[in-house]
């Protein structure tokens, strides 16, 4: 697989989406060709999943339900999306990936790590990002930064003590694959978290030939 695969992580509100913007810009400027999606999303069965999966009415969906509607969402954007690009040596960027539901449904969900990757395993015919930015944002400050939104969504709607065990888990995540995760500081401006992404980038695609 010639691509580049990038994945953007974070609680919410860390600024992932300005990032992504930035270096999409930045890399199509230099001629690559970049896709930009989403989790859950980016295809149009994967945002029908997504609907239900963040619509607060569906307040009694289980944990186990969640996880797997994540899943199947992941799956069908791999196929889709991601997978295609790479085979044709583009550069995709994903606004959250399999690190996601280890942290969201694997450790604050209790679901357990393990279990998660068991079941993505097939979901995303084992693919793994190239890198990953991990915007590392304590949730206290992520979500001040979320109170400007009209509406929150179920899984933002959560509890303080849900958002704690997400970083949490981010923080042991990120320490347990430093090869792979380059932790950025979220509080720096955003000038300066994009020079960092641009440099790691910059440094795999020259290792990569790309």
């Amino acid at each position: 697989m010639s691509g580049l695969f990038i994945t953007m992580e974070g609680t919410d509100g860390a600024g992932k989406t300005t990032q992504i913007n930035l270096l999409k810009a930045y890399l199509e400027e230099k001629g690559y060709k970049v896709v930009c999606t989403r989790e859950p999303g980016g295809t149009k069965i994967s945002e029908k999943i997504r609907e239900i999966i963040i619509d607060k009415n569906n307040s009694e969906m289980s944990d186990m339900t969640e996880t797997l509607l994540y899943a199947a969402a992941r799956a069908q954007l791999v196929s889709e999306v991601i997978l295609p690009t790479l085979k044709e040596g583009g550069i995709v960027i994903s606004d959250r990936f399999l690190d996601s539901s280890i942290v969201y449904q694997g450790f604050a969900r209790s679901i357990g790590a393990k279990t998660v990757k068991s079941i993505n395993k097939y979901a995303v015919s084992n693919l793994e990002p190239d890198i990953t930015f991990l915007l590392k944002l304590k949730p206290e400050q992520g979500l001040l930064r979320k109170e400007k939104q009209a509406t929150l969504d179920r899984l933002e709607a959560e509890k303080f003590s849900f958002h704690q065990r997400v970083y949490d888990g981010y923080v042991r995540l990120s320490k347990n694959n430093k090869n792979r995760i380059k932790v950025v500081d979220a509080q720096k401006n955003i000038n300066e978290i994009h020079q960092i992404i641009v440099n790691g980038v910059n440094n795999l695609l020259e290792k990569n030939g790309l």
